[in-house]
Formats: C-alpha cells, sequence, structure tokens
C-alpha cells in the first residue's frame, strides 16, 4: 500500500456512513446475535481461538453479516479478503486463489476469502470455488439474505457450517441508537446530540431488526437538525418520523394497544368484515409487528371461526404461514392480505371448535365406566379372550359405509357435540348425514 492508498482509505473510514464507522472490531462490541457468539458458543470460541471452518451467515438485511466477517479479519491470523458476488467475476476469483495458493506455500498461512451477496454467484461460480475450499487453499465465509439450502451450491453448504442471524431484538437496535448518538470516536459524538426515549424506542421499534435504518436515520437527523439554545441537537419524536418517513402510530407490542389491535383484527376477520380486517393487518405491518405473529393468528381464526364451513380455509393459512417464514418482509405482507381476505370473505363456523368444548366438559365432569367393549382393540395380547372388540361392525362393509352403532360411552349416548351449521362445506355434511342415516 503506497502513500495514496493509505490516505484514501483514512478517508473512506472517516467519510462513510455511521453504520460503517460503528460497525464492531471485536467479539466484545458486537450487539445481538448471542445465539450464536453467546461466550459459550461454537461461533465465539472458534473465532477467539483462530480456528474458523468454512461458514455461511444467513439473515435478513442489517443484522450482522458482514460485521462477523469483518471481526473475524480483525481476530485471524489467516490472510483476509473480501469480493462482492454482485460485482466480481471469474478473474477475480482466479486472483484470490492464486494468491492464496502464494500465501500458503511461502508462508504457511490460510486464507480467508468472505464473499458477500454470496448467492449471486451462478453455479458455475460457485463450483469454480468448491476445490480450493476443499483442499484447505480457501476457507471460505459466504454471507447471504437468501436460504443458502435453496441458493447454494449443495456441495459448498456440506463443506460449511450454517449459522442464521435473526433480526435484532428492539433492545438491541435501542442499544446501537444509544451508542451511535454519544461514540464521540466512531458515532456522533463530536456533535453534541441527544435523543428523546420515546423517540429511540419509536426507532428502534420500526426498524423492524434492521440495525442500518435505525443507524441511517439517526445520522440524517444529526446532520440535517439545527442545534437548540442550550447549544445540543435536539432527536425528538417529530425529527425521528422526519428522518425514517414513518409516522408514529400508537402500538406498543406489550401494552393495551397491541393486544386491543390483534382483537380488532381477529374480530373483523370472523365478522367477514375484509376492509376492516386489511386496515388492522395494515396498522399492525406498518409498527412492525412479526408477521410469523400475524400468520399464527390467521391459522387460530381459519380453525377457530371459519372451520368446517370451508375446511380448506385452515390449508390457506397454513400455506400462508409456510410462505411467510420462507419469503420474510417486504413481499410477505401480499401473502398475509391474501390470507386474511380469504378468512374475511369465507363462510363461517364454529361448531367443531364449540363441540370441542362440549365434549371437553363432559371429560371434566361426566364419570365414565369405560369404552364400549365393541370399541376396544382386540389385538394385543389376551384382549380376544377378554372380549375385546366383539360385536363391532365393520362400517365399511354396509351400505354408504355406514352402520348404525353405539361409538360414545354407555353415560353419553345421544349425546350431540358437533352440530353442523347452515353454511358453506356443513351444507354438504347435513346433507351426508340425513343421507346416511335417514
Amino acid at each position: 500500500m503506497d502513500l495514496f492508498d493509505f490516505m484514501r482509505n483514512e478517508n473512506m473510514e472517516k467519510d462513510s456512513p455511521l453504520a460503517s464507522r460503528l460497525r464492531p472490531t471485536t467479539l466484545d462490541e458486537v450487539v445481538g446475535q448471542e445465539h450464536i457468539i453467546g461466550k459459550d458458543k461454537l461461533l465465539y470460541r472458534a473465532i477467539k481461538a483462530d480456528k474458523l471452518s468454512s461458514i455461511i451467515f444467513y439473515g435478513p438485511p442489517g443484522t450482522g453479516k458482514t460485521t462477523l466477517a469483518k471481526v473475524i479479519a480483525n481476530t485471524t491470523s489467516a490472510e483476509f479478503t473480501q469480493i462482492n458476488a454482485t460485482v466480481a467475476g471469474k478473474k477475480d476469483m482466479e486472483e484470490v486463489v492464486e494468491k492464496a495458493k502464494q500465501t500458503m506455500g511461502m508462508y504457511g498461512r490460510k486464507t480467508i476469502l468472505f464473499v458477500d451477496e454470496i448467492h449471486r454467484f451462478n453455479k458455475g461460480q460457485q463450483d469454480y470455488l468448491l476445490p480450493f475450499v476443499e483442499d484447505g487453499t480457501l476457507i471460505l465465509i459466504g454471507a447471504t439474505t437468501e436460504n443458502p439450502y435453496f441458493e447454494v451450491n449443495g456441495a459448498l453448504i456440506s463443506r460449511s457450517i450454517v449459522f442464521e442471524l435473526k433480526p435484532l431484538s428492539t433492545e438491541n437496535i435501542k442499544q446501537l441508537i444509544l451508542r451511535a448518538v454519544n461514540d464521540k470516536e466512531k458515532g456522533m459524538g463530536a456533535f453534541n446530540a441527544r435523543i428523546d426515549d420515546d423517540a429511540a424506542d419509536f426507532l428502534a421499534e420500526i426498524s423492524n431488526g434492521d440495525a442500518r435504518t435505525a443507524l441511517n436515520a439517526i445520522e440524517l437527523g444529526i446532520l440535517t437538525t439545527d442545534k437548540s439554545e442550550d447549544g445540543t441537537i435536539h432527536i425528538t419524536m417529530e425529527v425521528a418520523e422526519q428522518c425514517i418517513q414513518k409516522r408514529a402510530i400508537r402500538y406498543d407490542k406489550s401494552g393495551d394497544n397491541h393486544y386491543d389491535t390483534v382483537s380488532a383484527f381477529i374480530k373483523s376477520m370472523r365478522g367477514s368484515d375484509p376492509d376492516a380486517a386489511l386496515y388492522y393487518l395494515a396498522k399492525m405491518l406498518y409498527a412492525g409487528e412479526s408477521v410469523e405473529f400475524i400468520a399464527r393468528r390467521i391459522m387460530i381464526s381459519a380453525a377457530e371461526d371459519v372451520g368446517m364451513a370451508d375446511p380448506n380455509a385452515l390449508t390457506v393459512a397454513v400455506s400462508a404461514a409456510n410462505a411467510v417464514h420462507q419469503i420474510g418482509m417486504p413481499e410477505a405482507k401480499i401473502i398475509l392480505a391474501e390470507a386474511v381476505v380469504y378468512m374475511a370473505t369465507a363462510p363461517k363456523s364454529n361448531a367443531s371448535y364449540m363441540g370441542l368444548e362440549k365434549a371437553m366438559s363432559a371429560v371434566q365432569n361426566t364419570k365414565i365406566s369405560g369404552i364400549p367393549v365393541h370399541l376396544m382393540d382386540a389385538h394385543y395380547k389376551g384382549a380376544a379372550k377378554l372380549g375385546h372388540g366383539d360385536g363391532y361392525k365393520y362400517a365399511h362393509d354396509y351400505e354408504n359405509h355406514y352402520v348404525n352403532q353405539q361409538y360414545l360411552p354407555d353415560e353419553l349416548v345421544n349425546e350431540v357435540f358437533y352440530n353442523p351449521g347452515d353454511l358453506g362445506y356443513e351444507v354438504k355434511v347435513k346433507e351426508h348425514f340425513k343421507k346416511i342415516k335417514g
């Protein structure tokens, strides 16, 4: 590196965005991801001991994939080099491999290659790396926002450990916000700024687990806000709203308004009002509510409120939940909207749920002498000699695959737990029962 390179790097470091400047250089500075870099975890021990094997970091934007790679770069004795899959070609990789071979041959040092956006490499580019990862010429660190089991070569996956990074918690983001405001060396501390607690909470909440989003908003706020009479730059709720271009809505995930909104959401689907259901869905999404939480509420509504009036509703809800988990935001909101409209417009019946509640009451309050003998299992040792199964009529041997016989215990004969309604599929259930039972 010559003097010009040195000065350019110094200026880039000085003028780089806050999110880049605040990036940790040691493990102890990393915020969040305790499930993989807690002090008793494998990755923490491997980084500390400088004994890394090839790994792939998978997670949403702003969760620390590049940060962890930079921490490794600062702690390893190996040669560290980085390329971005969006711009790197085969020639770039050939140069990295050639230099890695020289480093190993001349100095006995391994080379760690960090490939950002590794899912952008096509199959051929990924295949090119494989033999050098396999023979130890390169230790690969890949970072991807896409599920690596779908987007990364299976052979590379089999030679790597996949670590999934989670969206940072609200507390994690707030910790970073306060560090950014007060840190005079890496952050904005030299600007003599302060942030109101409600503004910090709002930015931490609305960032939806993405640290970069929150830090960009803080940097914009401090750089564009005039000083107050006391000489400080005051980041209020109004400034925070302007910097992130979102209005703060009254929605505390742990408070009453959260439960009120969820309640209104469920009741709107139950009440067959798709407009209201979509509004409350939008409110929850806007406030950064977990899409997995919303998907769970839709599944419950499908079973409890739509029920047997449209048995396909539960299939739709479960499929939506799986899709949301695979895709994530922002596209997940499209899937949730379809599922919500389906539930709100479907015919409704709680007959199966209420039937279960009635049956649960019977189990709890009625003393039962036993299961009818003809329904008992006759196959286990000695059961047949006890008469178990005697007199059982096999339904498929009869017309309409139905035969009238007692199934409930003696004490509950003639009890009715399930009363099908008059909407949707339950009309067919009624017709079917009328046909076979007469």
